[in-house]
């Protein structure tokens, strides 16, 4: 959510923010809902003026004893009439309030503007994309090949888009988890957390998926519960309504949890493989900041994910959204997409985010500088990383002509030393290397 104040004051920038963004907002909407609500208080507020000089001058003609019964009347029609307004009032500020949770954030002023992911720039770009003496074949076919992935029987289970992991797969998924976690705990700032993988209405509202995104959650029948689309969160929302000592800043938390998506508005987009799934599991990092040095921690976000994907040796380039091209809650995002060579191209396996005060706000989190009064602190998140992804870029990058992946070396000690996947033998037992 937005400064109510700083729109009032600049309802320009507001303007410009909703056409960069290409919201379909109309800012006169705003300015019109906001000037009933001022306008209805200030009723208000002379209403009760008159009311307490009524009062007053009651009191005066009972303490003469003079007939006082035509002042009570004014008086009790005052008090119905501001009963009528304050209800009025409260509607108009509630119209307000649901305009605003309808606004996406503010670009930062070092956002490209652009009207969608054709307009995003690139920053920069690491590793040589391979080079294949055959024709690369997709993730998928390689995880069915292999005996690691099977959709078949996970149609069954459930539907489209999920899938069975078994054996190297099912290894290998959790081989990366903990990975992930080791690098974010043991040798970056981050404390490791293990959160409930439903939440509730003002959670999913306190990081923006409320309400604008409901259409892609799954929420449960009988509770006003919801399945996490990403450990964002329950991550951002740990400090809901509390006030952090300036001391405490920056702080780092991480989590790795299954995540859930009905991918509504995506029908036809990425349907084989294992790009975009319903249920897939992913390491989420979150950063509280001073406002100050929020964008410094945007570049340290962005570092810690890069350096997982160098680590793995995956050739990646880094990208700036555009305006029209970011999400929700964002002031900024980079994109980290990785080469995926069956494609021939980068797709996307990272966001890297400042919210500034934006979730912040939303979710009542401040922070108390030394001296003086509360404010609201920054929020960043970003993937550090979806394994599902991450298996593709790997079995893609990591694929031979004779239909083995080899793996990288530093997951071996997480692989119980394997580090080449092999097709199944002559006796139907898959060789390991």
């Amino acid at each position: 959510m937005l400064d109510l104040k700083l729109l009032q004051r600049q309802p320009d920038l507001l303007a410009k923010a909703l056409a960069d963004r290409h919201s379909g907002l109309d800012i006169q909407e705003f300015l019109a809902l906001d000037a009933r609500r001022r306008n209805l208080l200030t009723q208000v507020e002379g209403l009760k003026q008159q009311r307490n000089a009524a009062s007053t001058k009651v009191a005066e003609l009972k303490r003469k004893g003079e007939d006082a019964a035509a002042l009570l009347a004014e008086s009790t029609a005052l008090a119905d009439r501001i009963k009528e307004l304050d209800g009025e009032t409260a509607q108009a500020k509630a119209e307000v309030e649901a305009w605003l949770m309808r606004v996406p954030n503010l670009p930062d002023t070092s956002v490209p503007v652009g009207k969608d992911e054709t307009e995003n720039v690139e920053v920069s770009r690491w590793g040589t994309p391979p080079v294949f003496d055959f024709p690369p074949r997709e993730h998928g076919e390689l995880g069915v090949a292999l005996d690691g992935l099977d959709f078949e029987r996970a149609a069954r289970l459930t539907g489209s888009r999920f899938v069975v992991m078994r054996g190297w797969a099912a290894r290998l998924e959790r081989a990366l988890v903990n990975f992930f976690l080791d690098q974010h705990t043991r040798h970056e700032d981050y404390i490791e957390v293990c959160p409930p993988y439903m939440v509730n209405r003002a959670t999913m509202t306190g990081t923006g998926q409320l309400p604008k995104f409901e259409e892609d959650l799954f929420k449960l029948r009988e509770n006003d519960y919801y399945l996490i689309p990403t450990a964002e969160v329950p991550l951002t929302n740990l400090h809901a309504g509390e006030v952090l000592d300036e001391t405490d800043l920056p702080r780092a938390y991480c989590a790795a949890t299954p995540c859930f998506r009905s991918e509504a508005g995506s029908a036809g987009k990425d349907t084989r493989g294992i790009i975009r799934m319903h249920q897939f599991t992913k390491v989420e990092m979150v950063r509280f900041s001073h406002p100050e040095d929020s964008f410094n921690q945007l570049e340290i976000l962005r570092g810690h994910a890069c350096r997982l994907l160098e680590m793995l040796e995956l050739p990646y380039r880094v990208i700036t959204l555009c305006t029209g091209d970011m999400g929700f809650s964002a002031a900024k995002t980079y994109d980290l997409e990785v080469w995926l060579p069956a494609q021939n191209t980068y797709r996307e396996i990272s966001s890297c985010s400042n919210c500034t005060d934006f979730q912040a706000r939303r979710a009542g989190i401040r922070f108390k500088p030394k001296g003086g009064k509360a404010a609201y602190l920054h929020t960043l998140n970003g993937s550090g990383l979806p394994t599902g992804r991450t298996i593709a870029a790997l079995l893609e990058n990591g694929q031979q002509k004779d239909g083995s992946v080899r793996l990288p070396k530093a997951l071996a000690p997480y692989m119980n030393g394997v580090e080449c996947i092999e097709p199944r033998n002559g006796n139907g037992k898959q060789n390991r290397t």
